[in-house]
């Protein structure tokens, strides 16, 4: 165990030397600017290894619930506990997330912990660390776009429409699949099952706030659209254009 929160030390002080050292080199940025790299980082690190893990080194997580932990797995959590403590401490510090978020990540530090303290379920903890992530590449790039002004343009709503796919297909139909496996088998432990239960509904909670945001912004691209169809009409009937 000692092993284990010196290994998630030396990741925590990685992920907070790495924000450090973009401070230092990009503060023109802002705070939030360099921590979002940071965050796009993590999200890319965690999708690699943890689909390598998934899909070549094993085992199935659908198959195989509740084995044992390998040194792979082991090391991929505790790189992802690392970041969630650094960015659950920026957050709190900056007060940037609201009460969601900040519960997400604190089931997400504790169900790495938990993970990692039976020494089981690690092929699980990493199928959701996938899932999960796998929509933080997006999910930045659509900030990064917003911030210098290219959010409202075609790029901007091909990443959303990804962003929501994503969302939905991997959090909900994939998220929900893992989540019966991971209930009918009878290895994993009673309080992971739990978790499991936790995670999926945190998920439902997000998914609502996708549907209203879909929702407002289709009403707002509709309401653009009709607005540019009355322009026509406007100049046609001359009234675009007229002086004294």
């Amino acid at each position: 165990m000692s092993l284990l929160a010196a290994g998630v030390f030396l990741c925590l002080s990685g992920w907070v030397s790495i924000y450090v050292y973009l401070c230092n080199t990009n503060g023109s940025r802002g705070y939030e600017w360099n921590c979002r790299l940071v965050t796009l980082l993590h999200g890319l690190l965690a999708c690699s290894f943890t689909a390598y893990i998934g899909y070549i080194d094993g085992p199935w997580p659908f198959t195989h619930p509740g084995t044992k932990n390998s040194p792979l797995q082991t090391f991929t959590m505790m790189l992802s506990l690392g970041y969630f403590l650094f960015d659950m401490a920026w957050c709190v510090y900056f007060r940037t997330e609201g009460p969601v978020m900040l519960a997400h990540h604190t089931m997400s530090i504790l169900g790495i912990l938990l993970v990692l303290w039976l020494g089981e379920s690690g092929i699980e903890g990493c199928s959701v660390l996938f899932g999960t992530e796998i929509t933080n590449p997006v999910l930045q790039t659509r900030w990064f776009l917003r911030e210098v002004g290219r959010h409202e343009t075609l790029l901007g709503d091909l990443v959303d429409v990804t962003f929501v796919v994503l969302f939905v297909f991997m959090r909900v139909f994939v998220g929900g699949w893992m989540l019966h496996c991971e209930l009918s088998s009878p290895r994993p432990t009673f309080v992971v099952k739990c978790g499991g239960v936790a995670l999926y509904a945190m998920s439902w909670v997000f998914m609502v706030d996708i549907v209203n945001f879909t929702i407002k912004k289709t009403k707002k691209k509709h309401q653009r659209w009709k607005a540019q169809q009355a322009l026509p009409a406007v100049v046609s009937n001359g009234l675009k254009g007229k002086t004294d």
